[in-house]
């Protein structure tokens, strides 16, 4: 009976000896190379000249805006005018209260008298030259006066436009925002601020082909870069540039949506087909599978604008390479390829 046991003991001794032999054997995996070729399709890229564009939004704005006001509070007695109204320049707008005016232009008439007299009196010696003076000089500040006062007693337009603003009525009390607001619409302009990249590229009286406003959707206008600004915002490395829009018809209003493609020039550019582009998940980072030697690289590809079904690319491969079009999703770096036809 002690003998089995013995025998037992060590069959059970020599049973669990294999097996921790067997559990301390590694497990070996296959490398890159070992791998089996993973089938992929291929294309050649190649460079060619490419329009340089850049697309940038603004707003419409007027190119001049006037605010139609007196000097000091008067009462309005009317106003010739309503907000949409296109107006000329010189047309009165505005007609005020004229009292002031009543009183100065007889104040004006009497100094005239005052000066007149006074002048022939110097002529011939019977008055002095300090009085003379302080009469012509009094004559000067009321003519002075009377030209202001007529000003702001009818207040015309300083430009050919459109009332755009409305702040009073009749019998109000002038009290310091505009009675009305005028602004020139024919031209307009849009403001754009442009990356620093391209100040040496901009220049005053440059062509812009490709204006486009959402209110008008499937036209284009024209218009032409009438101010280059000439500092850089050290913060935000941009310059602003004034594009301006003949708009003869006024069809193009202050406050509308722009969208402004700037065209500066041609430049060689390898054209990358989009179904090679990867993106990498997490860091928005873009890369392409190139074959070199049979066996499949990472590149990563710094990708312009889009082009059709091409991507521009401004860094990361280069003229002639062959990048992966298709199975790059089964690819690593250094892994084996068979490309098919």
């Amino acid at each position: 009976m002690k003998t089995s046991i013995l025998f037992a003991s060590v069959g059970a001794a020599l049973l669990l000896s294999s097996c921790l032999n067997q559990k301390s054997t590694p497990t070996t995996f296959k490398t890159n190379e070992e791998l089996d070729a993973v089938n992929v399709k291929l294309k050649q890229v190649s460079s060619r000249m490419v329009d340089q564009l850049a697309e940038f939004t603004a707003n419409v704005e007027a190119d001049v805006v006037n605010d139609i006001a007196p000097q000091s509070p008067v009462r309005i007695r009317q106003i010739n005018v309503e907000v949409g109204d296109r107006v000329r320049k010189g047309q009165v707008l505005v007609v005020l209260d004229n009292n002031s005016l009543t009183q100065v232009e007889s104040q004006l008439k009497n100094q005239r008298v005052e000066f007149q007299r006074t002048e022939e009196l110097y002529k011939v010696g019977g008055a002095s030259k300090s009085a003379y003076d302080a009469q012509k000089t009094s004559l000067d500040v009321l003519e002075s006066q009377y030209r202001n006062l007529v000003e702001n007693t009818q207040l015309v337009s300083p430009i050919d436009g459109v009332v755009s603003a409305r702040n009073y009525d009749a019998g109000d009390l002038y009290s310091g925002s505009p009675v009305l607001v005028v602004q020139k619409i024919t031209p307009v302009k849009l403001l754009l601020d442009v990356n620093e990249q391209y100040f040496k590229d901009v220049k005053v009286g440059m062509p812009i082909e490709n204006i486009t406003l959402d209110a008008y959707p499937g036209e284009t206008f024209q218009g032409k870069v009438s101010i280059v600004y000439p500092t850089i915002d050290r913060s935000t490395r941009t310059f602003q540039i004034e594009v301006q829009i003949p708009n003869a018809n006024q069809r193009i209003r202050p406050g509308m949506f722009a969208r402004v493609t700037l065209n500066f020039g041609s430049e060689s550019h390898v054209l990358v087909p989009d179904q090679a582009v990867v993106k990498q998940t997490g860091s928005g980072e873009r890369y392409v599978y190139v074959v070199e030697n049979g066996v499949a690289r990472y590149k990563v590809v710094n990708i312009g604008r889009r082009i059709g079904a091409e991507y521009m690319v401004n860094d990361g491969i280069s003229d002639g390479e062959q990048v992966v079009v298709f199975g790059q999703n089964r690819l690593t770096d250094g892994r084996k390829v068979n490309v098919l036809n």
